[in-house]
């Protein structure tokens, strides 16, 4: 009964952070806020396809699922190692 509710809620909340870093790539261009945003959008639409495959199926089976997570936090795993990377040539 809860459960779309519930499943909406943190979809909005990843919208919102993906919006809140958008906004601030926008303003500085920097990499990481754009892969952050991707990121953040990304888990947006794995709790929507995950609402609307089958809310009555216990989502978590769907293998295919967990691919799209994957991915989000490889991006945010990839864009703090490209940030900190990109500090060291620096020195």
């Amino acid at each position: 009964m809860w459960k779309p509710l519930l499943d909406g809620a943190v979809m909005m909340a990843y919208l919102a952070c993906a919006l809140f870093f958008l906004r601030f790539y926008l303003q500085s261009k920097d990499r990481l806020f754009a892969l952050f945003s991707l990121a953040f959008t990304l888990m947006g639409l794995n709790n929507l396809l995950g609402a609307v495959v089958g809310p009555d199926l216990d989502t978590e089976r769907i293998h295919y699922l967990y691919v799209i997570r994957l991915v989000a936090y490889l991006l945010i795993l990839g864009a703090i190692w490209d940030k900190n990377r990109a500090g060291r040539g620096s020195r």
